[in-house]
């Protein structure tokens, strides 16, 4: 919404190094295992990496909300309705064993990709079609005029070759882009797939004649000639082998991890450089999440006791060393964060849904109970029993019971060793209510079919959130989405009013206007106690082997790593180790 900061014939971004040398071995890591190379599909677990293969027809620039200009496509029209968009692919667009390019690879790969996987599809539901319209063009054409960002996301697919999908194997069997392969891909990016042993590495190698090596948006960035991916069990294994040189990056998502698990020698002599970058560009909401499909949960009073019963600031203090902050919007530390009390647009937007959403939003501003006391915990249990009876719960020999004399049972599925003790901590406060508590942690495969499934009481999980929302929060929220498989509307949300402010971000005509309507489904969302809101670090924590280079001014919305930092031989030579 709005104009873009680079003109039509820009030599670069501002933030890159058009100079950056060339050349250098990248090891990261991942933990589990990978047995797939086919992405479309959402079984299996594709090896990481291995977008670096695809291009897309448009890229994103790190220094802009939402601006993207063209990688496979040179040019982009759409009516003033935003009913359709006819994109423009560049002549010189090639696949990495020489053949353009075309329409045809275009509208293969969004066929592919809606009709096998179940998210793609919702995502792109209002896509009518995408057909071959020129020589060079292809039109995707809407279901509805209005959705500003239609025409913009389906310029972030990825072009797969239907030349190669639809051939043979070196067996002559025929390939099946609905599932699972580890033959290698064949790509358009600016990597390709070098080497891999099945399930534990792979190593992706730039390719040196990649077509779009010059274009404006590329330069500066794929500095790597080599990056590899290895796989370790879990992360404790992980995180040993980082300190033993094994990898030269990781992001450290554990407060504990971060405040006392590197101290080893290579920190202390400055060999390993520890980091915080600021997350400008996205917000990441973390929360307790109730399965509302359960009866048990579906008043907010039951939720809301739940909140009064967290004690983040002991968790925050006990578990994270102080490092976080409790989330009190789905937008936390954005613009997009509704803040005071509804007015102007905002206000205006609410008033139409008056009589549907909770009677706070006008009056009101949202917060979470604090702790951190004895005393402070104590009324705040106090506060929740009062709420639990108005839902029709008392505690009778013990149990917290409804009407019927049913126990409330509550079971937190997780999938990570790591978050077992925070739920632990969690777990006292709520069996002080009478709750009968129990955590079932089940390996990451389990979880997920159990996830689609909708097969729990409650998960600890959320949702990133960036500067320009839009379709994605029907994913998210939109009551389409609470009873489809694979959706991340985890929790089962169906509002009427959340549907029609969740249009309102969509069909923003301007920023301010798109800004509005977030303040005011951020509002709604969080008066109606859909979560009990956990926390975040609106930063990333890393560390690095200090191998590495990268511009003097990183870009508002990224550190961008690695896409525009390169291998710094210099460096590497002084502090040894590594392979390259």
């Amino acid at each position: 919404m709005g104009a873009v900061k680079y003109p039509a014939d820009f030599k670069h971004f501002d933030y890159v190094n058009p100079d950056a040398p060339k050349g250098g071995l990248l090891r990261l890591a991942d933990d589990g295992t990978f047995d797939t190379f086919n992405f479309v599909v959402p079984r299996g677990t594709p090896a990481a990496g291995v977008e670096l293969i695809y291009d897309t027809l448009m890229t994103s620039s790190y220094d802009e909300v939402a601006s993207e200009y063209g990688l496979i496509a040179e040019g982009v029209s759409h009516p003033a309705d935003f009913s359709s968009v006819t994109y423009r692919l560049r002549a010189n667009a090639r696949w990495h064993d020489g053949a353009p390019i075309t329409p045809e690879d275009v509208v293969f790969s969004f066929e592919a990709l809606t009709a096998n996987n179940p998210t793609q599809k919702f995502y792109y539901s209002h896509v009518v079609k995408a057909e071959k319209t020129g020589a060079r063009e292809v039109t995707f054409t809407f279901d509805q005029a209005g959705n500003r960002e239609l025409p913009q996301i389906v310029g972030q697919l990825a072009i797969l070759p239907k030349h190669w999908w639809t051939a043979t194997d070196a067996a002559g069997k025929p390939r099946d882009i609905g599932q699972g392969t580890l033959e290698v891909p064949l790509g358009s990016g600016a990597y390709r797939i070098k080497g891999f042993v099945a399930g534990r590495s792979i190593t992706y190698e730039r390719v040196k004649d990649y077509w779009g090596r010059n274009l404006p948006v590329n330069v500066g960035r794929d500095n790597f000639d080599e990056i590899r991916y290895e796989y370790f069990r879990d992360d404790t294994v992980m995180l040993e082998a980082f300190k033993a040189d094994q990898y030269d990056f990781r992001s450290e998502s554990s407060a504990k991890n971060w405040a006392t698990a590197y101290d080893f020698p290579a920190r202390t002599d400055g060999r390993v450089i520890l980091q915080m970058f600021e997350n400008r560009a996205s917000a990441t909401v973390q929360a307790f999440i109730p399965n509302l499909r359960r009866d048990k949960f579906k008043d907010p009073r039951v939720r809301r006791a739940m909140n009064y019963a967290l004690d983040f600031e002991g968790m925050n203090h006990t578990l994270f060393f102080d490092q976080y902050k409790r989330i009190n919007s789905f937008f936390f530390g954005t613009e997009l964060a509704a803040t005071g009390l509804p007015e102007g647009r905002e206000r205006d937007i609410l008033d139409a849904l008056k009589d549907k959403v909770p009677k706070e939003v006008f009056t009101a501003t949202y917060t979470n109970p604090e702790n951190g006391s004895e005393e402070s915990r104590r009324s705040n249990l106090r506060e929740a029993v009062r709420l639990l009876k108005e839902a029709g719960w008392e505690v009778k020999n013990r149990k917290l019971v409804n009407a019927k004399g049913e126990p409330f049972t509550l079971e937190f599925l997780i999938a990570s060793p790591a978050m077992e003790r925070v739920v632990v901590f969690y777990k006292p406060a709520l069996e002080r209510l009478g709750m009968s508590v129990s955590v079932r942690l089940v390996d990451s495969s389990q979880y997920i079919n159990r996830l689609r499934a909708r097969d729990f009481d409650m998960i600890v999980s959320g949702w990133g959130q960036s500067l320009s929302p839009g379709n994605e929060q029907r994913d998210y929220f939109g009551s389409d989405a609470a009873d489809r498989e694979g959706s991340r509307n985890y929790g089962g949300v169906k509002d009427a009013a959340v549907d029609a402010l969740v249009d309102k971000v969509i069909y923003a005509t301007d920023r301010a206007d798109l800004v509005a309507a977030t303040h005011a489904l951020d509002r709604v969302l969080l008066w109606n106690e859909y979560i009990i809101p956990a926390w975040t670090l609106n930063a990333t924590r890393t560390a690095r082997w200090d191998r590495f280079s990268h511009p003097k001014d990183l870009p508002a919305y990224s550190f961008a790593f690695p896409t525009i930092w390169w291998f710094d031989a210099a460096k590497a030579a002084k502090i040894g180790g590594g392979t390259k």
